[in-house]
């Protein structure tokens, strides 16, 4: 049998006060590269919002954000906040 975890809603001003120090391998969407695109092209051209679900230290959470920016380690989102793509679980469009 699979637990399936709900992830905690926080808000994106919180993202800057987790702590992302785990480097435990977790499971992620076989399509992430391809979320992150999508996502970071809808963020620029229409200003739109997606959910991103990713792991800090602390367990499973989601938030509800626009990405402006992505790279090689992380991707950057509304405001000047990080989150690094090894910690990404899911872009839901």
């Amino acid at each position: 049998m699979q637990v399936i975890l709900k992830p905690e809603l926080i808000e994106k001003e919180l993202i800057s006060s987790l702590s992302f120090k785990n480097t435990e391998k977790i499971m992620q969407h076989p399509d992430l590269q391809k979320q992150i695109q999508n996502a970071t092209l809808l963020g620029n051209a229409y200003h739109s919002k997606v959910s991103i679900i990713f792991m800090d230290d602390q367990g499973l959470k989601r938030v509800d954000t626009t990405i402006w920016a992505s790279g090689a380690k992380y991707i950057c989102l509304k405001g000047g906040v990080w989150i690094p793509i090894n910690r990404l679980v899911e872009i839901q469009i």
